[in-house]
């Protein structure tokens, strides 16, 4: 089975959906990836399960969402680490 065309996302990632992602996010939302699902799609968009953000960076809620994979904003790619 070859690739999928654009990035793979990651438990952690932190995103940005808009319109590009999707015509759901008119108005922009961040989420933390919880997964990327394997379910089947239409070449170019994947399903993801994640928290929602709010303006504090707590999750609000958790959504699966139907997104096209290269209009997704890669905020980070890596969850931070803790010192100790």
């Amino acid at each position: 089975m070859p690739a999928p065309p654009g990035p793979t996302f990651r438990a952690g990632n932190l995103l940005r959906l808009s319109a590009t992602a999707s015509v759901q996010f008119l108005r922009p939302i961040t989420v933390r990836v919880i997964r990327e699902l394997q379910w089947n799609t239409y070449d170019g968009w994947v399903w993801l399960d994640a928290y929602e953000l709010g303006a504090r960076g707590d999750a609000v809620a958790r959504r699966e969402l139907y997104v096209r994979r290269e209009g997704v904003q890669l905020l980070n790619t890596r969850l931070p680490t803790c010192a100790g």
